[in-house]
């Protein structure tokens, strides 16, 4: 028999749930009261990122030998998770600044984090990650995005599709094909493009479903010269650098869905205590409980894997490939079951704009579908089976 301590091992530490709380009183103080107005309008919720800034919550996983947090993986997780239970548009602030900065803390230079790391972990700057084209999807490999070595420098041409919080970020992790003939074995390099590189430009933001005021949009490389030094590790190993930063980063995925769920059966519960059906509140009758019971165990279950995979990819550990994509896959799943229950649960008012549980129906959506689709996800998990 083990001691009892090793049970410790199954729960947040304490400074974690002391996150979740100052986390959540500013999220439900600062953000929740903007959200509906976001979406409606499709706007950047810059109140979102001045308090998140403010209380040095935007990227909190920068260590702080340059100037962040030093967060761990599980606080991330918690960061985002509580945005996103009020607001899905304004995690994507902590998560994309991950995203789009982690190939740099995992394969970039010395100089190269301290020139980048610093002024995003001082909310002088935002990260995005530019992977995607648009017939690169599920396939990266595909991509034609090339960067050709021109003296000291690498000429960049090509297009960028699906690029999260494009024209707000100043920072933008790119890949490119520098070698066409090894491709995905040794092809492809990553850069740092900043926003004001000439040649760089964004186009129109996509009019989506959900998450509608975090701005999606193209990002055009038209002769873009960046510096050598720029380049985020040695020449050939971006889609190594990149796959390596999923792994990790789609356990973000999964705590944005976590959120998305959260606040939606938070609103269900409270809605069926007070709706009055047959002279007694909805709540009372077990067709309903039992729907409540079945969201909340899917949730539990899904934050229990999120969280196992956060901590595997603190550790680095060997399965983190098959628990990224198992976390991301079950939670965005579970979120999309969940928030589609909540709108059943609310009736006619939950197919409402008036309440926010279609919000989170809609919001919920993407993930699914970014960071690798479910179906790739399944791929992933078979390929590494445990």
């Amino acid at each position: 028999m083990s001691g009892a301590g090793d049970f410790d091992l199954y729960r947040p530490a304490e400074e974690h749930e002391m996150l979740r709380e100052s986390v959540r009183a500013l999220a439900e103080a600062k953000i929740a009261p903007h959200a509906a107005d976001v979406d409606e309008r499709a706007r950047f919720p810059q109140e979102a990122l001045d308090a998140l800034v403010g209380s040095d919550l935007h990227a909190v996983h920068v260590p702080e030998e340059f100037g962040g947090a030093g967060a761990d993986a599980l606080a991330t997780v918690v960061v985002i998770e509580e945005v996103a239970r009020v607001c899905a548009s304004s995690s994507l602030i902590p998560a994309v600044n991950k995203l789009g900065s982690l190939p740099v803390m995992l394969s970039g230079s010395a100089e190269l984090k301290e020139r980048y790391l610093r002024p995003l972990a001082e909310g002088r700057a935002m990260f995005s990650y530019c992977l995607s084209e648009p017939d690169a999807g599920s396939d990266a490999g595909g991509m034609k995005t090339r960067a050709v070595r021109d003296g000291d420098s690498y000429v960049l041409n090509g297009v960028k599709r699906w690029i999260t919080n494009a024209g707000v970020s100043d920072y933008y992790t790119v890949m490119a094909v520098t070698d066409p003939e090894k491709r995905t074995r040794g092809g492809i390099s990553a850069f740092v493009v900043e926003k004001g590189d000439e040649g760089v430009s964004f186009g129109a933001p996509e009019k989506k479903l959900g998450i509608k005021g975090s701005p999606t949009r193209e990002v055009y490389l038209d002769n873009v010269r960046v510096p050598a030094e720029r380049m985020i590790g040695a020449e050939g190993t971006g889609f190594a650098t990149a796959m390596r930063t999923l792994d990790h980063t789609r356990i973000t995925i999964a705590a944005q869905a976590l959120g998305i769920a959260q606040g939606a059966l938070d609103y269900a519960k409270g809605y069926v205590r007070e709706r009055k059906q047959f002279g007694k509140p909805v709540g009372d009758f077990q067709g309903v409980q039992f729907m409540l019971a079945d969201m909340a165990m899917k949730l539990e279950a899904a934050r229990q894997l999120t969280y196992a995979a956060a901590a595997r990819s603190q550790r680095e550990d060997g399965d983190l490939t098959f628990f990224g994509a198992a976390a991301k896959c079950y939670a965005s799943d579970a979120a999309m079951e969940i928030t589609t229950d909540a709108v059943q649960l609310l009736g006619g008012y939950g197919f409402t704009r008036d309440y926010p549980v279609e919000r989170m129906m809609r919001d919920a959506k993407i993930t699914q579908i970014y960071e690798g689709t479910n179906q790739v996800q399944r791929i992933v998990m078979a390929r590494n089976l445990p």
